[in-house]
């Protein structure tokens, strides 16, 4: 990661604006990066772009490779004759101040099966060598991952939700299983290969438009991947599983701030010995697919990576798990071999020991620093901005965490003192006194969710770990204005984190903002 002092906004995609149930890569998306540039911040942090699981999590996704075929914008599509555009009207009939996933889900679809239908029909030549090529390119993973969409849609209709439990032949993956399956579903694979293709087609269109004027986009990969995945299917040899495919063991976490039994993910762990075997192969091309998706990569949970907390798949909770040793600094160096020096954040959060700071430290990566957390100690705590080292990363708070207002406003009363005396607030500005405070510091990144930057409560934030009913919120331009976008050009402007022709720009050019 470059060590140039830069600051940005933590957004999912999702939480955008737009007139079809969800935020995607679409005009709002264009109109965003155009606010970071008058806000002066030059980083967009964004969730996993990979398609949601169990609970709408984008980090349950069915695929470590894929995207999210909910982030598909619809108006290139409409531009290009596939969708009708009075069938994509009827999404004015869907919430837009936050992602109502029962309905969204099979609209947006269902949009997506009419484009792929027409452009079957009405493509041009360019078009089709162009998704041609794509698959020519993607196929290593595109083309399991297209079948695996398949075999699931079929099997999820006789109510049969896991991979295990298909008929033994594609379960087990027979070629001659597989070959007729292929055959058999030979639309089907076209489709999820083309919504795979408008995905990529728009969000490296996003990514050319943010990168020319000096956005970076920053990645979230999650360490672990889902059972029920194209990616544990397609290799079942690289995790712990048994005989039938279950996991024998489950990734989580012990006990700690968010949860006293701790948090049973329920992801299957790596057969780390396996891995090594050919060189972290499976690994090495999850990190170059992840560094073409994005210019900086935020590992999360990169504690997993010196030891695990393993726990019996029988077990109901975290409790009874052990840790037990990863590869450390072996897999980070064939990941550095193979691909040169890596632009990664480290998620060094939670229960962090020597080793994992030796790691961290070895590995060169900045770890991530939370100002909520700062407050329940003294003037020593690591994360209070005093004593930060440039090498890092420093947030208000994460998508995992309340929002500002809404952490002071639950916060114990000598939490709440403590910030006052430190933030020189009196809790009024709370979310405008934390970003000055990360701002201000020596940290190389400053990052702040965009609840933080419109001063939003409780009820606007993104997850709260341990509950299914999350990931919905959207935000909408009315709510922003002006004035954020040149109170944080200023800010970056005065701390070394925007050159100051961004705060004049900004100045001149704020009542031009998208929304305001």
């Amino acid at each position: 990661m470059t060590h140039a002092r830069r600051s940005g906004i933590l957004l999912h995609p999702t939480s955008l604006p737009g007139p079809h149930g969800s935020g995607d890569f679409g005009p709002a998306a264009y109109h965003f990066v155009d606010w970071l540039v008058n806000a002066g911040q030059r980083m967009w942090q964004v969730l996993p772009l990979t398609p949601i699981g169990p609970g709408n999590s984008p980090y349950a996704s069915v695929s470590a490779f894929a995207g999210s075929p909910l982030l598909v914008a619809l108006e290139p599509l409409i531009d290009k004759g596939w969708i009708d555009a009075a069938d994509a009207a009827t999404g004015s009939s869907l919430p837009a101040g936050h992602v109502d996933f029962e309905r969204a889900v099979p609209w947006r679809m269902a949009r997506l099966r009419e484009a792929a239908n027409r452009f079957a029909r009405l493509a041009g030549s360019d078009d089709r060598a162009a998704f041609a090529a794509f698959c020519a390119a993607e196929a290593h993973w595109l083309d399991d991952y297209a079948l695996f969409m398949a075999l699931d849609g079929h099997y999820q209709q006789e109510q049969i939700w896991s991979w295990t439990a298909w008929d033994a032949g594609c379960a087990r993956r027979d070629p001659a299983a597989l070959a007729a399956a292929r055959a058999q579903w030979r639309e089907e694979l076209v489709f999820w290969c083309f919504v795979q293709w408008c995905f990529f087609t728009q969000w490296r269109a996003l990514k050319r438009y943010a990168n020319e004027r000096d956005v970076q986009l920053v990645g979230d990969l999650p360490i672990f991947v889902a059972h029920h995945s194209a990616d544990c299917w397609t290799r079942p040899d690289l995790f712990l599983l048994d005989a039938q495919g279950e996991p024998r063991v489950v990734a989580g976490v012990p006990p700690d701030y968010f949860s006293a039994t701790g948090q049973r993910w329920g992801n299957p762990l790596y057969d780390w010995p396996a891995m090594q075997h050919d060189g972290f192969a499976w690994w090495v091309a999850r990190m170059r697919h992840e560094l073409a998706r994005a210019d900086v990569v935020r590992i999360d949970h990169f504690r997993g990576f010196a030891a695990c907390w393993e726990i019996p798949a029988a077990c109901p909770t975290a409790v009874e798990g052990r840790w037990v040793p990863a590869p450390g600094m072996a897999l980070f160096d064939a990941l550095q071999a193979a691909l040169g020096r890596l632009p990664v954040i480290a998620e060094d959060l939670g229960v962090i020991t020597p080793d994992v700071e030796a790691l961290r430290d070895g590995c060169g990566f900045p770890g991530m620093k939370i100002l909520q957390f700062a407050f329940g100690g003294d003037a020593t705590h690591a994360f209070l901005p005093h004593n930060y080292p440039a090498h890092c990363a420093a947030y208000s708070g994460t998508h995992d965490n309340d929002t500002a207002r809404g952490w002071y406003e639950a916060a114990p009363g000598h939490e709440r003192h403590f910030a006052e005396a430190y933030l020189d607030t009196d809790g009024s500005d709370i979310h405008w006194a934390m970003i000055r405070a990360i701002c201000g510091s020596v940290a190389e990144l400053a990052v702040y969710p965009m609840q933080d930057v419109l001063g939003l409560g409780t009820e606007h934030r993104m997850n709260t770990p341990g509950r299914l009913d999350c990931w919905t919120w959207r935000f909408g331009w009315e709510q922003v204005g002006g004035a954020p976008a040149r109170r944080l050009a200023s800010l970056s402007a005065a701390f070394g984190r925007a050159p100051i022709t961004r705060l004049q720009a900004s100045e001149r050019h704020a009542d031009h903002s998208p929304g305001t």
